[in-house]
């Protein structure tokens, strides 16, 4: 299977947004107890997401993840930290490029592949005001274009 392919549980809309994505790297992650069952009920936020690097190891911060419905008390804080499960020559690239200025890795999606949550991160740069403003306009011409080209 490619990159990012599975069952989609959650995608990041304003990531793309925001940000320029230069590369993506897919990356698994260490959960805990029930933190699985409540990812495939698609209990999980990314929105404020991001990635920081500490003793050679990425950690996921800021992803939601709600307590499981049927759990009990040893449910886990829907705020912690996850360990990122990737190979030590991706996690050295990507902590080499995300010190340049204005660089940052980002979860993109969450999906399921072959029975494990999977998370899709992705280099990123942030965009400008006029930078996003130039995006919508292009994204607005393209669709135009098409209807012109259906109506024809």
């Amino acid at each position: 299977m490619a990159k990012g392919n599975g069952r989609q549980i959650a995608q990041n809309r304003k990531a793309r947004h925001d940000y320029t994505i230069l590369e993506t790297v897919e990356a698994g992650v260490s959960l805990k107890g029930t933190e699985i069952k409540a990812i495939r009920n698609g209990r999980i936020n990314l929105k404020d997401g991001f990635v920081r690097f500490r003793n050679g190891e990425a950690y996921l911060f800021n992803v939601h993840i709600s307590p499981y419905d049927q759990g009990n008390l040893f449910n886990h804080d829907p705020l912690r930290s996850r360990k990122l499960l990737m190979h030590k020559k991706q996690i050295s690239k990507l902590y080499e490029q995300s010190q340049n200025k204005g660089m940052t890795v980002i979860p993109l999606k969450v999906y399921i592949k072959d029975g494990y949550a999977k998370v899709l991160v992705g280099l990123a740069k942030g965009k400008r005001e006029y930078d996003k403003r130039e995006t919508l306009k292009r994204k607005d011409q393209e669709r135009q274009i098409q209807r012109a080209l259906k109506d024809y």
